[in-house]
């Protein structure tokens, strides 16, 4: 096959020098995959496969695991660290658990791109993170519709809350305005104080997809900002 631009998910020991290995792939999605051989000491290979790097690779088998050829660098990882780490973790947490395997996400694989580029700097890790999960829920058919469930408008003056059985807002006082949300359904999501709203309209779309499992990325995310908030000795 030809070699297909790819990002390391997740990866995990598999027997005594391989690994289990989740990857987002240009064309076909999510693939889950056997790298073997990667986990010896010296492999070239294990010194490609590393998160937020970017890469070319072939696999083969007509099963859903399948085994991985070519594991080549194609640049330099993202440089994270701190919050930025954690940012990046959390993206690729959420591509492993809820993109289906092999179906293709080109769109997503330019916001993950795009996502890894910004996260270096502070100022943009919110946008791109709510960008690449509105990207997530339009690829599986579950974006919000940013009106109420019948299709009415809403009213710039009112406050609307999430339904998720719907994918629309419904009227609620400790909602969103609907001025903002009209912000939001435009494209301006870094006008200032669209951070919040836009992150909890996100997550309430994302919640039953997810289920009652809880992200890890997102508790080590809690635990720094409470370490951040203790009084220091």
């Amino acid at each position: 096959m030809t070699p297909q631009p790819a990002y390391l998910l997740h990866k995990r020991p598999y027997r005594e020098t391989s690994a289990l290995v989740e990857l987002l792939t240009l064309d076909h999605g999510r693939v889950r995959a056997v790298a073997r051989g990667v986990q010896r000491p010296g492999s070239r290979a294990r010194a490609s496969l590393q998160p937020f790097a970017p890469l070319h690779v072939t696999w083969s088998g007509s099963g859903e695991l399948k085994r991985l050829g070519l594991i080549e660098s194609r640049g330099p990882a993202a440089m994270l660290a701190g919050e930025g780490l954690l940012c990046g973790l959390y993206a690729n947490e959420l591509l492993t658990r809820l993109l289906p395997v092999e179906l293709p996400v080109t769109e997503v694989f330019a916001f993950y791109t795009a996502t890894l580029e910004a996260l270096p700097r502070p100022v943009a890790r919110a946008g791109v993170l709510r960008r690449l999960e509105l990207a997530l829920l339009e690829a599986l058919d579950a974006e919000p519709r940013f009106c109420g469930p019948e299709g009415q408008a809403l009213d710039p003056q009112g406050r609307y809350v999430f339904e998720p059985a719907s994918r629309a807002f419904v009227p609620g006082e400790r909602g969103i305005d609907g001025r903002t949300l009209k912000l939001l359904v435009a494209g301006d999501w870094r006008a200032p104080g669209l951070a919040g709203p836009a992150k909890a309209v996100t997550r309430a779309a994302m919640a039953p997809l997810l289920g009652s499992r809880p992200l890890r990325s997102r508790e080590w995310m809690h635990q720094l900002a409470a370490r951040r908030r203790a009084p220091q000795a």
